[in-house]
């Protein structure tokens, strides 16, 4: 008999997958932050938020942080928190 994927399953084998490949996540999710922010004009700060906590859930945590390439960080002005 097959075994089939839970959600569990699916979320374990997708974090560890994470944590594997934390630079290259990190580098998506700023690519997806960068296009997000793009279509949902004024609404940086919270799209920035997003990402940022997203890449401080993955590996050693936000990778990008230290590139020399990276854009300046937009999160001191109108940043704040997402609504919840």
């Amino acid at each position: 008999m097959v075994r089939r994927m839970g959600i569990g399953d699916f979320a374990g084998k997708a974090k560890n997958f994470g944590d594997q490949h934390d630079e290259q996540v990190d580098q998506g999710l700023e690519r997806l932050g960068d296009e997000a922010s793009e279509r949902l004009g004024g609404h940086e700060g919270q799209v920035d938020a997003l990402v940022d906590k997203g890449q401080q859930a993955t590996g050693e945590g936000d990778t990008t942080a230290a590139s020399t390439d990276a854009a300046p960080d937009a999160s001191a002005e109108g940043s704040e928190a997402p609504p919840q």
